[in-house]
């Protein structure tokens, strides 16, 4: 369809003749994502005129056509200059019921929401999906929002959650998703003046079904039950994105204490839940873990104290259910052999930390990913236990990878050196004892409380005969200077010196100590005396 025909005619047109023309250009565009750049001025100026006929009192049909053609226009981003406006924004925001900027009575909004048409709801939707095409493609747009305080018709529209149509609620949360995340200023303003926080997690709370049966205790989902409903798992996805935004800046304090810990309660409820699939089930235990990551590392303990549905005795009573759900999901991003930075690394930081800050949940991971050693013939990177996996990570190419592994095995053995060679062996410990500065041996900075690791019959039988380099017994090797005689050993000595010494000068090595404190340092620095040492015992 020519853009010019369509412009000229949009000019003279009336109400019907608008509404059919842009419906002709809507089904000719609806798969239409790349645009012919040579027509870029004149789809600008279809946005002014498509704007302009939603400026003008029109019926809702005309109206939903018209926000389905901007719709369509705003995946071009060369071409929001209309629309980036104060005007094109309050637009779009009064057809999304979003203006609370401007003085409103919120339960007179309440009112015209119950009583809409279908069409009229259609209308809403069209206009949520044109803001969120607009604020990701447009930083003018985006500046825009903040001035009309589209923030705020956000958070009043979340307080109406429990009467809102699924699409409605979807686009809603999503827009606050982009707005947060492309502006980070306003964060803080989402946070304390409309207090979103407080709103989107009562958004989760309704969605997810939560129950409470106990300060910070949620009832545990039926087995027998219906897994979630695509369209409420859909929404809690978008809910969750949000809380991350808004989470992710140091905004702590007591007054934030409960909110974090009502949090981290809805969250166990949702590692609990099924949804549809087991992809979906994946996604939402992902973002669990992503939102989880932010919350002070003691609310973590709301995951653990289930008073009403108790706990394993030998953990103190705390119930490990949802510490299990996040071992299993770690295990299958381990599974999936690919995007370790973004899939795995957010799970191995969490259980790091609540293993150092929470000794039950430290315990309980240890027994599952580290249990006492027997078999001690086979490397410890090779096999298909989770240890396997994790030690292999110690070597993994990424160093955000490789680190993450690494402390969180550090961790489990109490940060103890000795304790990680025995699972590891020094080589795949070697890069996380060099960056902590243990390469002496010793133990981290964190306290930990004094029960004993005990150790197999099998291991303590081996333990003399295992080479503390690969972590395994080796099998006998033959000796190759077993048949040299004395002066062919000294000789063979001094090639190896004299090579070393070669390659040192020309620079392709470096040869290393380890200083007192545990660090590395150049050889020659390493054996000097150190300071204060004469060399002499003179008094």
């Amino acid at each position: 369809m020519d853009l010019n025909t369509v412009l000229s005619q949009l000019e003279t047109a009336n109400e019907e003749e608008v509404g059919k023309l842009l419906q002709q250009f809507n089904r000719e565009n609806s798969h239409t994502f790349s645009f012919d750049p040579k027509e870029e001025a004149l789809r600008s100026r279809l946005c002014q005129s498509v704007l302009s006929v939603l400026g003008r009192q029109v019926q809702p049909s005309c109206q939903k056509t018209c926000l389905e053609t901007l719709r369509i226009l705003s995946r071009d981003k060369r071409v929001l200059a209309p629309v980036a406006t104060r005007e094109g924004m309050l637009i779009l925001g009064g057809m999304a019921r979003l203006n609370a900027g401007e003085e409103g009575d919120d339960n007179q909004k309440n009112s015209q929401e119950d009583t809409q048409s279908e069409e009229e709801e259609r209308v809403v939707v069209e206009a949520l999906k044109c803001l969120c095409n607009v604020v990701y493609n447009s930083p003018a747009a985006q500046q825009v929002s903040v001035e009309v305080q589209l923030a705020h018709g956000l958070c009043a529209s979340l307080r109406t959650a429990r009467t809102w149509h699924h699409e409605v609620g979807l686009f809603t949360l999503r827009l606050l998703f982009l707005l947060s995340a492309l502006r980070p200023d306003v964060r803080g303003v989402l946070r304390r003046k409309w207090h979103a926080v407080s709103l989107l997690t009562e958004v989760l709370e309704h969605t997810l079904d939560v129950r409470w049966v106990g300060p910070y205790e949620a009832a545990r989902p039926d087995p027998q039950a219906l897994p979630m409903p695509a369209e409420d798992n859909e929404r809690a996805m978008e809910a969750l994105k949000a809380l991350f935004n808004l989470t992710l800046s140091d905004s702590g304090g007591e007054e934030y204490d409960h909110q974090f810990r009502l949090i981290a309660a809805i969250l166990r409820h949702l590692l609990m839940l099924k949804t549809e699939t087991e992809e979906k089930t994946e996604e939402a235990h992902s973002h669990a873990v992503n939102l989880l990551n932010n919350l002070p590392v003691s609310c973590l303990d709301v995951l653990i104290d289930v008073p009403v549905q108790g706990g394993l005795e030998m953990y103190g009573g705390k119930n490990m259910d949802a510490v299990q759900k996040l071992i299993d999901f770690m295990e299958k991003r381990m599974d999936k052999g690919s995007n370790y930075k973004e899939g795995l690394t957010p799970v191995l930081s969490l259980l790091t930390e609540g293993s150092r800050h929470h000794r039950e949940i430290r315990r309980y991971i240890k027994a599952q990913v580290l249990p006492p050693l027997k078999d001690v013939k086979i490397r410890p990177e090779i096999g298909t236990t989770t240890r396997n996996k994790l030690v292999r990570l110690m070597t993994h190419v990424d160093m955000g990878v490789k680190q993450t592994a690494a402390e969180f095995l550090f961790v489990l053995c109490k940060e103890s050196v000795d304790n990680l060679l025995k699972y590891t062996g020094y080589g795949n410990a070697a890069g996380l004892l060099v960056a902590r500065g243990l390469l002496a041996g010793g133990r981290g900075e964190t306290q930990y409380s004094e029960d004993e690791d005990s150790d197999t019959e099998e291991y303590k039988s081996a333990k003399p005969f295992i080479n503390p380099i690969t972590g395994h017994v080796e099998e006998p090797m033959p000796n190759p200077i077993e048949e040299m005689t004395e002066e062919q050993k000294e000789y063979e000595a001094q090639k190896l010196v004299n090579m070393i010494d070669k390659l040192s000068r020309q620079n392709v090595i470096r040869p290393m100590g380890v200083m007192p404190d545990g660090t590395l340092a150049p050889l020659e620095e390493t054996l000097r005396d150190p300071p204060g040492d004469s060399g002499s015992d003179s008094d």
